[in-house]
């Protein structure tokens, strides 16, 4: 009998360690985990869950709403970027780095070529 009751309390802990890994990959940060424990020492693992808006760009270009209007499959918008100008790698809108693409098994990438200095980035803010 003890037998067959160790067996079930081992089975209830199966069951229950995923429902803790699920909540645990979800878990979202309190105001708590971002207090430091010394002054000026921030959470690292709460840094790193943070999630941000990685995005590439090619160029731009500022065109009237009727030629806007006109693009059809096919048409071409000029760029305000020369051929061969690297790109911009943008963190939550702000220029961090440019770079060229690359091909990595048949997908693009981006080699950076260039990391934008903090002191830099800071003065965009």
């Amino acid at each position: 009998m003890s037998e067959n009751t160790e067996n079930t309390e081992t089975e209830g802990a199966e069951e229950q360690l995923p429902a803790e890994q699920a909540q645990q990959a979800e878990y979202e940060p309190t105001l708590e985990d971002f207090k430091p424990t010394m002054p000026g020492n921030i959470n690292p693992e709460v840094l790193q869950n943070i999630v941000v808006n990685l995005s590439i760009e090619v160029g731009r270009a500022e065109i009237k709403i009727k030629d806007l209007m006109r693009l059809t499959q096919g048409s071409v918008v000029e760029l305000d970027r020369i051929a061969g100008e690297p790109l911009d790698l943008l963190v939550n809108n702000s220029v961090v780095a440019q770079g060229e693409i690359v091909l990595v098994n048949d997908r693009y990438g981006v080699r950076l070529t260039r990391v934008v200095p903090s002191s830099e980035r800071l003065k965009l803010v």
